[in-house]
């Protein structure tokens, strides 16, 4: 097994935690980017503004396990995120979106803790047109000691409706005290981690929030004694290296400058209900592959 200890970033109100990329690791799977953030209660009156902001030759998902945030896109979508349902956008050639803490949730003190996750596009397809969905109904495999909810990819034999572009698997797992399940096999790629209380694969206990790269092709179980929650995700690996560079994602380093000057120049579309503020690309962002 492969430990990556994710680097926190301390935002005030909340922490994230940024597993993916790491030095030691890009991807696993179609995975170029894991955030785990929260959990965190806000003061009431606050919440969380995540300014418009571009993307290219990407899919982001995002998943709640507390909370709800309110997701505008250049699309035109609006989607209430909470949780049990996930947020699929697609960038593909490029979109904008932002992500705020609803009013209601403002009023009462807004409550983050979730996952946000990156899918790279698998080659031939990084350019398609952009795309938005959120699913609720996602199937769930349990029984008196684990449930587990697929929300992309087949798992356990049950397929999630959520549209994938290269073969994923993603899991939200949580085991009640001395609850087990196998772990896929079929995934060229799979890691697991740890977002709340305790558990182990094979008797190897997991470090709370550190992503667990798991052996390929060899048969594991995620066991809990006390309870404990679980992501899993993985799928197939790429062929063709991908970079990344603040919220850009491609296999051309050219088409990321591309996107650079594009954002600089105005040249995305605006999100609608949302076209007053934009996040101005950084000097040196906190998400970079290349070193």
């Amino acid at each position: 097994m492969q430990i990556i200890t994710p680097v926190t970033h301390d935002l005030g109100k909340f922490q994230v935690r940024r597993a993916l990329p790491a030095r030691a690791l890009t991807m696993v799977g179609p995975f170029i980017f894991v955030d785990q953030f929260g959990p965190a209660q806000l003061d009431i009156g606050t919440g969380m503004d995540v300014r418009p902001h571009p993307h290219i030759n990407l899919a982001t998902v995002t998943w709640l396990f507390e909370g709800a945030i309110d997701h505008r896109d250049s699309l035109g979508s609006f989607s209430t995120i909470r949780p049990g349902q996930v947020n699929l956008m697609t960038a593909g050639r490029g979109i904008v979106h932002s992500e705020r803490s609803p009013q209601a949730e403002r009023a009462a003190g807004p409550k983050l803790y979730g996952m946000q996750t990156w899918l790279a596009l698998p080659d031939g397809r990084e350019e398609i047109d952009p795309a938005f969905e959120a699913i609720a109904d996602l199937p769930v495999v349990e029984d008196q000691c684990a449930r587990a909810t697929v929300i992309m990819g087949e798992l356990w034999g049950k397929r999630a409706a959520t549209t994938t572009y290269a073969d994923t698997i993603y899991a939200d797992i949580e085991l009640a005290p001395t609850g087990a399940l196998p772990l896929e096999i079929s995934a060229d790629e799979r890691a697991v981690m740890l977002v709340g209380g305790e558990a182990s694969v094979d008797g190897q206990p997991l470090g709370l929030y550190q992503l667990t790269v798991l052996e390929p092709g060899r048969n594991m179980a995620l066991s809990s004694e006390r309870g404990g929650r679980v992501m899993l995700l993985g799928g197939e690996a790429f062929a063709t290296r991908r970079h990344a560079w603040w919220n850009f994602v491609s296999s051309s380093r050219e088409r990321i400058e591309q996107a650079r000057d594009d954002w600089n120049r105005g040249r995305f579309p605006t999100v609608p209900g949302d076209e007053d503020e934009f996040i101005p690309i950084p000097a040196r962002p906190l998400t970079r592959s290349d070193n």
